[in-house]
């Protein structure tokens, strides 16, 4: 029975110790074992066996969030296991000064991973802590350079330059930051007051511009067709002012070329008669220059000067032309 007994126990303790050899690391995990006291190896995900009593995992510290009561909490426990993965820590809010004396509460997301776990347990105690104050420091130095306008408006400038500062810091951590996220940027409630009503100033100085603008614009049109109409109604009336002269200048035309057709006729009838024809015009003038004389119904008196009679003494030639 006491044999039996002991056997029991002797499987037992082998049991105990072949599990306690025996590490199984799932995918995207790593331990890190010390042997006796002093760094091993890191296990890689898989199967693994260690030397019960001799190799343990060494301990480190990690950020779990938790929910209760509807309400999220983020606390740091202690663990022999390494994540591997991506991991994002949520810092809590925090009052940040700007260039301008404004103080101001800034929440971060950080986005990191390990690379190394070896750095990541020797390097630094409690790596979340060191991330989260670290981030706290460069966040307080990169916003301590801008003033609150650049603040509210720079948010991909500030993050790039806070993940340059964590990346290059947490480097020999073996820890590398992919990228930093501001949250929420929330100036003090006299500051936002003061903003909204620059804000609605601007907007009010914008549509003041807008609307000087429509009626510039508006005036400017309005002048240009005001221009076109001038500049039509002028050329209309030269146009006007060109076809009447050239109507003019076309019946002076005929009218001349008329009055000379008739007085080459006269000229030949004349010739044809024996009779001068410069004789006959001068007496065909005076003959109407003396009916416009003496149109009319008024009584005239018309006094004829000596020296027309040699032209009446022309009368005769034309009486006898006409025969």
């Amino acid at each position: 029975m006491t044999t039996y007994i002991v056997l029991c126990i002797i499987i037992l303790l082998a049991i105990v110790i072949i599990s306690a050899g025996v590490k199984v690391v799932p995918q995207s995990e790593t331990r890190v074992i010390e042997r006796l006291g002093r760094f091993h190896s890191v296990l890689s995900p898989g199967l693994n066996f260690i030397i019960p009593f001799v190799d343990r995992p060494k301990i480190i510290y990690t950020r779990r969030a938790e929910t209760v009561g509807g309400r999220s909490y983020v606390r740091t426990v202690a663990t022999n296991v390494i994540d591997l993965r991506e991991q994002v820590y949520d810092f809590p809010s925090q009052q940040v000064i700007t260039r301008d004396n404004v103080t101001t509460e800034i929440n971060a997301l950080l986005y990191f991973q390990i690379t190394d776990p070896k750095k990541a347990v020797y390097e630094i105690d409690n790596l979340p802590n060191a991330i989260e104050k670290l981030t706290q420091t460069s966040l307080r130095n990169v916003i301590g350079e801008l003033e609150l306008d650049e603040t509210l408006t720079s948010r991909d400038t500030i993050n790039t330059k806070l993940q340059a500062i964590l990346d290059d810091a947490t480097n020999k951590w073996g820890v590398k930051v992919n990228r930093v996220e501001l949250q929420d940027i929330t100036p003090p409630e006299s500051v936002r007051v003061a903003m909204e009503k620059q804000m609605q100033a601007e907007r009010n100085r914008r549509a003041e511009i807008l609307n000087a603008e429509g009626e510039k614009q508006s005036l400017i049109l309005r002048s240009e067709g005001e221009k076109a109409s001038r500049i039509n109604e002028a050329e209309a009336h030269k146009q006007s002012e060109i076809l009447r002269a050239e109507g003019e200048a076309r019946a002076i035309i005929l009218n001349a070329e008329a009055e000379a057709e008739a007085i080459r006729r006269v000229a030949e009838a004349v010739a044809a008669g024996n009779t001068d024809p410069a004789t006959y015009m001068l007496a065909m003038k005076y003959i109407d220059t003396l009916r416009e004389m003496t149109s009319g119904q008024d009584n005239k008196t018309v006094y004829i000067p000596y020296e027309a009679s040699s032209v009446l003494s022309s009368l005769g030639s034309i009486r006898t032309l006409f025969k």
